[in-house]
């Protein structure tokens, strides 16, 4: 947010600064068992962003790309924050899907995410939901990026602030309570729907760059729908493209077999705190007084 301190740093320096702090406390208690592989580079990534942290009021007043580094150095680094999850909950040596899974059944009355696929193996329902599902990074990065080109800074920096604070909190769950999900859990489904080229996709890419224990709750689902509920209250029109895409994104999650239901389900809540949060923020925030409230007349009226 645009909240600053004496020293110059943004809401997103903190969050990320106390980020790294916790993500740094799991690593450090991670090594009461066998320890991390490559901690030495985990360490090292973490004093680098650190570093980024502490530089980060000193760039934006250094010209325009400064600026633009130091607002959005969260947002670029995404995917290697997300790729560390895997690491450190593959290390705790543990996992919660089965009370996942319980709750699941609770709430829902049976595992959504393994019947479902099977059940309905549509193939035109499949491509739909496995492409929104494909749409999830240029859903975060389109709200920020469209305000940000849009010239509505301060909304992208907003949007930035929220979508990195959603991705933390989640992250926070999963650095001490990994769910490994339904794609883990489950055999996968073999039928007309899973054959699709972006149902195909998709596996592809999870093969290559998922990480475990990262499944409860959905930040697929909580920092999609932050990113669109930000820029339709910011800029309606780039709002409504992405909801159509955002509602496919949520639904996938579940058909896929990537998230149980309950993921979804929680990630709609996370969702839904930070955006109150955000407006209750917003409305708060002190506005500049003008001249006038103050009973003086400008210059201009001598």
């Amino acid at each position: 947010m645009a909240l600053k301190t004496g020293r110059g740093f943004t809401g997103i320096d903190i969050a990320t600064g106390a980020y790294v702090a916790i993500a740094t406390g799991a690593l450090l208690l991670a090594f009461r068992g066998d320890g991390v592989p490559g901690w030495p580079w985990l360490l090292s990534a973490h004093a680098l962003l650190v570093a980024l942290v502490l530089l980060a009021p000193r760039a934006r007043e250094s010209g325009p790309v400064g600026r633009f580094v130091a607002d959005w150095y969260p947002m670029l680094l995404l995917p290697a924050l997300y790729g560390e999850i895997g690491i450190l909950t593959l290390s705790a040596g543990f996992q919660n899907d089965l009370l996942i899974q319980r709750l699941e059944t609770w709430v829902f009355g049976s595992q959504i995410s393994y019947r479902w696929i099977r059940e309905s193996p549509n193939v035109v329902l499949s491509w739909a939901l496995h492409s929104c599902y494909l749409a999830y990074y240029p859903i975060l990065y389109a709200a920020p990026l469209g305000l940000w080109m849009s010239n509505r800074r301060d909304a992208s920096r907003h949007t930035i602030f929220a979508v990195m604070a959603t991705f933390y909190l989640c992250y926070v769950v999963f650095l001490f309570f990994p769910v490994a999900g339904p794609r883990y859990a489950f055999d996968g489904a073999h039928n007309a729907a899973t054959q699709v080229g972006p149902a195909r996709f998709a596996a592809w890419l999870l093969d290559r760059g998922d990480s475990w224990g990262a499944a409860f709750p959905s930040s697929h689902v909580a920092a999609s729908v932050v990113a669109t509920g930000m820029a339709l209250r910011y800029w309606r029109t780039l709002g409504l493209v992405l909801v159509p895409f955002t509602v496919g994104l949520i639904l996938s999650v579940v058909y896929g077999q990537f998230h149980y239901a309950i993921d979804a389900l929680t990630g709609l809540v996370v969702a839904a705190l930070m955006l109150g949060l955000m407006q209750t923020a917003e409305a708060t925030e002190p506005e500049p007084l003008a001249v006038a409230n103050y009973g003086v007349e400008s210059r201009s009226s001598l």
